[in-house]
C-alpha cells in the first residue's frame, strides 16, 4: 500500500502529521508527506488538493489528511471523483469508513483528538480491507452521484 499524507500549517496539525508517519513508518507503509513543513500560513485546500489529486490519478492508493477537525479536508477531498474521504475521530468510525464505504482517504482533526488515538485509528484504518458484499451496492450509488 502506498499512503500520501498531507496538513496545514497550525503547529498542532504539523505535530499529529508527524506522529502519524511514525506509524506509516512502523508498520513499513510506503509513503510520501506532501507538508506543509512550516508554521507558515497555507489554505488547507490546496493540500487536500495536491493529496487528493495523487490519490486520484493512482499514484497512491490511499490518502490522508490533517486539520484543526478533519472536516475540511474531508470536504475539499469529497468534491474529487472517485474519492471517498472520511473523518476518523473514534474506532467504530473509522472501522466503517473502510468496511461500509471504501474510503480511500481519511482525515484527522489535531485540535479535536489526541495524537496517540489517532494513531490507533490510522493503525485500525490501515490494516482494513473493504469486502464485496451489503455495502458494495451503496458505494456503487455513491459513485453515481458524482456523475450528478
Amino acid at each position: 500500500m502506498k499512503v500520501a499524507i498531507g496538513c496545514d500549517h497550525q503547529a498542532e496539525v504539523i505535530d499529529m502529521k508527524n506522529a502519524l508517519i511514525e506509524v506509516l513508518k512502523e508498520k513499513g507503509v510506503e509513503f510520501k508527506d506532501f507538508g506543509v513543513f512550516s508554521t507558515d500560513p497555507v489554505d488547507y485546500p490546496d493540500i487536500a488538493k495536491t493529496v487528493t489529486l495523487e490519490v486520484q490519478n493512482g499514484n497512491f492508493d490511499r490518502g490522508i489528511l490533517v486539520c484543526g477537525t478533519g472536516i475540511g479536508m474531508a470536504i475539499c477531498a469529497n468534491k474529487f471523483d472517485g474519492i471517498r474521504a472520511a473523518v476518523c475521530h473514534d474506532i467504530y468510525s473509522t472501522q466503517r469508513s473502510i468496511l461500509s464505504n471504501n474510503c480511500n482517504m481519511a482525515a484527522f482533526g489535531a485540535l479535536v483528538t489526541g495524537k496517540n488515538t489517532a494513531q490507533e485509528l490510522l493503525k485500525i484504518w490501515l490494516d482494513l480491507e473493504f469486502v464485496a458484499g451489503r455495502s458494495s451496492r451503496k458505494v456503487e450509488k455513491i459513485s453515481e452521484l458524482e456523475k450528478l
